[in-house]
């Protein structure tokens, strides 16, 4: 008896589970199981989650010394919304198929021309930012990568209107929560 009502219980889990993903049928509060409330339409690109997701994106905070020693940031004015003519680091969003660390690298390349490889170990990760309102396209995190290099030329590309190297005695005000990034950047120099 105790395994027969045994059996039951796991065949019913295996059915909402298993049974209930393939014909859109799941469990509700009051404890039987009905249709999917929206429709589903899977197709090649589209993701549809029960949950919210929210958006990854990598930024690199990178400095160099100028031949008088006085550290410079590298920044993008950026080209479109949101801060559409504001400062910022170079960044942007995560492709589903990169890490972190070579989304940072891309992002960097394309819109500045720098090339800092992912894997060549000069971008260390500075940490993680997620405020729920950091950005108001929506939900997104980012993971903040920060080096020091020697100062190069830089040229705006992609979605960056114009990228710059500025003395820290002229950063003007950053999109996003790039001061706070910048700032915890800067504590990070000091300790190495």
């Amino acid at each position: 008896m105790f395994s027969t009502k045994l059996f039951s219980i796991i065949r019913l889990i295996d059915f909402a589970i298993l049974d209930g993903y393939k014909t859109g049928l799941r469990h509700n509060p009051e404890g039987n199981l009905k249709p999917f409330q929206r429709e589903f339409k899977p197709s090649k690109g589209t993701y549809t989650y029960d949950y919210p997701r929210p958006a990854l994106t990598a930024d690199c905070v990178i400095f160099a010394k100028d031949d008088s020693g006085e550290l410079s940031v590298l920044l993008i004015e950026r080209g479109g919304e949101p801060y559409k003519g504001c400062w910022a680091f170079p960044g942007g969003f995560l492709e589903m198929d990169e890490t972190t660390e070579e989304a940072a690298s891309r992002e960097l390349q394309e819109e500045t021309g720098l090339i800092i490889p992912a894997d060549s170990g000069q971008l260390k990760e500075l940490g993680c930012y997620s405020a729920v309102d950091r950005d108001p396209r929506g939900r997104v995190i980012t993971i903040a990568y920060y080096a020091t290099i020697d100062k190069c030329e830089v040229k705006g590309s992609d979605d960056a209107r114009k990228a710059r190297w500025f003395p820290l005695s002229q950063i003007p005000s950053l999109a996003f929560d790039h001061d706070q990034i910048l700032s915890d950047a800067l504590q990070k120099l000091k300790e190495h």
